[in-house]
């Protein structure tokens, strides 16, 4: 495929994303599961076309963690107690994999700013995490996802702090919109319920497929700071 066709196709893989995730959130708004069932999954897979015309490296990584927060986005559909413990079971594997991802991306020498970064967003998550009510069977996966959001955010924070370049304001970005989203659902799942999520919902997927896509971006600027 020549460069024309190829710069061609991944704008329209990518107006597609974005067509598909509005849909989305305006399903989610009207709460039409019917469409959600379509429109949520596709998110993950048009991102994998994206990136699979786009990359020079081809991450296996990458193709595997947009695979599970696709199987996260289905799960997370239905409101079952059961749904939503498989759902965090997919959702902390996801984080396994994007965490080893950044860390093959982003190479840490000095872990005094990463800790310093971290220190307050544990506050903030480990505050969240002893004021809810916690379903026993999810009890150390919420923990580990925590844990997960602290860490990855202060990569994010001290790697932009220590190097502002492109590659780490896109990461910081995409990180930002990940713990905004884990904020989300934290609130929708556990601190209210009952009610019905005509905000928080759109809300959180806006956030998701904005995360993805900017962590997407990150990805690729990687690759070229690798290249030169």
């Amino acid at each position: 495929m020549n460069s024309i066709r190829k710069s061609k196709l991944i704008k329209l893989v990518t107006f597609f994303y974005f067509i598909n995730a509005l849909i989305e959130v305006i399903a989610e708004v009207y709460s039409n599961n019917s469409i959600i069932y379509i429109t949520k999954p596709l998110i993950p897979l048009l991102l994998m076309v994206l990136y699979f015309y786009t990359t020079k490296k081809n991450y296996t990584l990458f193709y595997v963690l947009l695979f599970f927060s696709l199987v996260t986005n289905l799960l997370f559909i239905s409101d079952s107690q059961e749904s939503l413990f498989y759902g965090i079971i997919s959702y902390t594997i996801h984080r396994v994999f994007l965490l080893i991802l950044i860390f093959k991306l982003v190479k840490i020498k000095d872990y005094i700013p990463l800790f310093l970064a971290a220190l307050p967003l544990g506050f903030i998550f480990f505050y969240l995490f002893i004021t809810i009510e916690v379903p026993d069977n999810s009890y150390y996966l919420i923990f580990f996802n925590n844990l997960f959001a602290v860490l990855v955010g202060g990569i994010a924070i001290s790697s932009y702090v220590m190097k502002d370049n492109k590659r780490n304001s896109i990461l910081l970005i995409s990180v930002l919109l990940f713990l905004g989203l884990q904020l989300v659902v934290y609130v929708e799942k556990y601190y209210l319920p009952q009610a019905h999520s005509t905000l928080l919902r759109p809300l959180a997927m806006s956030l998701n497929f904005l995360a993805f896509y900017a962590f997407y971006k990150f990805v690729i600027a990687s690759e070229k700071v690798k290249q030169l």
